[in-house]
């Protein structure tokens, strides 16, 4: 089955609903039913296989869940001898029937189907005289994994979502990311480890704080098959919203995997793999979302554990916690002896410079920077997300760089590798191809600085891009044409984003302009400094404090000091800055020759309307 023709159907089921429920409310059926369909169809060929055992090892007094999850070849089960055809088969006791099927699966599938408060749904489409209807179309559609692949079934749920987050104006982008976003994330966060994953039989663990329908964690887990089916990932994720958590927990039971990975709740306030570490993690946090709801226990971590806890080296503004996951992440890196970690995470533009010297935000970045946890950030293309059409960066950290990455980072600027989407969704109207993804993977894993060249033709239109390695000639511009070159990977030593905050003083006066001076304690004798006149400046890391003062300060201000006391030391990555390619304006001569042939053309349109 396609794509288009899945949608279709599960679409069709909200025409029964139209009238009944309100459109926001149709994914409150819609969701659970697709699930329970798709449970369904995975545990029909063992179906009886599982009912014999279980009638066998009730009448001997054994404990049977061992012994049924071997029969169905799945992580669960269902004891009940229903199932979805036999539903529809008594249409009078739908409801009663559905309910004990429901109590047949083992915990984790009841589970699901508590967290999608399934049971609510089925009394009200009974009392709507619906439920038959329902149960009866899906149970006429296969979403068996042979017919409807993982990667149909999450495009589905996700576009399910989105459409019901659209409806009851609701975020949608805060439940999953775009597919292709997640697939550069995922070679960025692979690509330098081919060798190690190739090898037969190694396990890897992966770990999403934000995991939504479990998109990140599906996609990483189809990169490793892809490359080497002998290999496993096994998942582990946490996730707040409960029909997104519901989702990603069935999608985790059909790929086999054990779903107390994959635990409910609020990953900042209350860690579900307390102590646990792992080798690779994901996440794309909701952007600029304040934490103010579970501020009281952030706080208390941060105050009572320190650098024992999650949030040492500082918290953000209460406004946006997208760096408290960014720290979160940090505290589950395995230890560089044990192997070490690497993670992705998608964070808005805020975190690279928010925050002065001494703040949250700019102690968090001094310490992923001065701890060379950094490998890389890449600009992505605007209007990329379904809920937000911002500025948007993935930042890839690592406690065990490559010797050649060490001290450094890479800044990418991939904003301009996309294409335009036929059909716009919500905020998003571009994607990035795979052409794209590839070239972007590439500078990343070649390390290297490169630009892009723009080739224009004589009437300025662009012809071709060409992405030039730092060392390789730039294409030939075509006759009458021009070559336009900017920065597209550029390599830093990590103290380039640090500087000093010093606090310049001057002198009070009396109002002959005599200075004032102390008169008692450390100050006796000591000019008094006005701080009405009191300034800072910023000194960058490489630089010494002194030098800069005599050539930056001393000339305009010769009674000037710095007070030492009170500088700090700051980080901020100016990522637009870096790219920033200066075009001067065209001479005046041009400009006046181009306002001329206006002034001309307009005169000689107004001579013909007196005409």
């Amino acid at each position: 089955m396609n794509q288009q023709a899945l949608s279709a159907f599960i679409w069709s089921v909200a025409d029964l609903l139209r009238g009944d429920y309100k459109q926001a409310d149709y994914g409150k059926v819609i969701l659970p039913f697709t699930v329970l369909r798709r449970l369904d169809c995975v545990l029909e060929p063992t179906k009886q296989a599982v009912l014999d055992e279980f009638k066998a090892k009730a009448a001997a007094g054994i404990n049977a869940e061992p012994f049924l999850l071997r029969k169905s070849g799945q992580t669960f089960y269902n004891t009940s001898r229903l199932d979805m055809g036999v539903l529809i088969g008594d249409q009078d006791n739908i409801a009663s029937n559905l309910h004990f099927y429901i109590q047949g699966f083992s915990a984790d599938v009841r589970d699901i189907f508590e967290r999608f408060e399934f049971a609510a749904q089925v009394d009200r489409l009974a009392k709507a005289k619906l439920l038959y209807q329902v149960t009866e179309k899906f149970a006429r559609i296969d979403l068996h994994p042979d017919k409807v692949s993982n990667y149909q079934m999450g495009l589905a749920f996700e576009e399910l979502i989105r459409k019901f987050s659209e409806l009851s104006n609701e975020t949608a982008g805060e439940h999953f990311t775009p597919r292709e976003v997640i697939r550069l994330m995922v070679n960025l966060l692979f690509v330098e480890d081919d060798a190690v994953l190739s090898k037969p039989g190694v396990v890897r663990t992966i770990y999403d704080p934000t995991a939504g329908t479990g998109g990140m964690l599906s996609i990483s887990d189809e990169y490793l098959a892809d490359h080497n089916d002998q290999a496993r990932l096994v998942m582990h994720g946490q996730e707040l919203n409960p029909e997104s958590y519901a989702i990603c927990k069935a999608d985790m039971l059909i790929k086999g995997q054990d779903v107390s990975n994959i635990v409910f709740g609020n990953t900042l306030s209350d860690d579900g793999h307390p102590e646990k570490k792992f080798d690779y993690m994901l996440s794309n946090p909701p952007f600029g979302v304040e934490w103010k709801k579970v501020e009281k226990e952030i706080r208390a971590e941060h105050e009572q554990r320190g650098f024992n806890g999650r949030f040492g080296p500082g918290l953000p503004r209460v406004s946006d916690g997208s760096l408290l996951f960014l720290l979160h992440l940090v505290s589950k890196m395995r230890p560089s002896v044990d192997g070490g970690s690497r993670f992705g995470i998608v964070l808005n533009g805020s975190p690279l410079f928010t925050g002065g010297a001494g703040s949250g935000e700019s102690e968090i970045r001094r310490y992923v920077l001065e701890n060379d946890l950094v490998e890389a950030i890449i600009a992505l293309p605007t209007d990329m997300f379904y809920n937000t059409g911002i500025s948007t960066y993935v930042w890839v950290l690592s406690n065990r760089k490559p010797d050649h990455r060490k001290g450094k980072v890479q800044l990418i600027d991939a904003s301009a590798f996309w294409r335009k989407m036929r059909k716009s969704l919500g905020s998003k109207r571009k994607e990035m191809g795979e052409a794209d993804i590839a070239s972007v993977t590439k500078l990343f894993g070649g390390f290297t600085e490169a630009q892009i060249a723009t080739v224009h033709d004589p009437d300025g239109k662009e012809v071709r891009r060409e992405i030039v390695a730092d060392g390789e000639k730039p294409p030939v511009a075509p006759e009458g044409g021009k070559v336009k070159l900017a920065p597209l990977s550029r390599i830093f030593a990590n103290e380039a984003f640090g500087y000093r905050t010093i606090t310049v003083e001057r002198p009070q006066r009396d109002s002959k302009g005599k200075i004032l001076l102390g008169i008692k304690g450390k100050a006796k004798g000591k000019p008094q400094a006005d701080s009405s006149l009191r300034d800072t400046e910023n000194v960058p890391l490489g630089e010494e404090v002194d030098a800069y003062f005599v050539r930056e300060v001393l000339p305009h201000a010769r009674d000037a000091w710095i007070d030492h006391e009170k500088t700090k030391v700051g980080y901020e990555i100016p990522f637009n800055r870096q790219f920033y390619v200066f075009e001067p304006p065209r001479p005046l001569v041009e400009i006046d020759a181009d306002l001329k042939k206006v002034t001309r053309r307009i005169l000689k349109m107004i001579g013909e309307l007196s005409a």
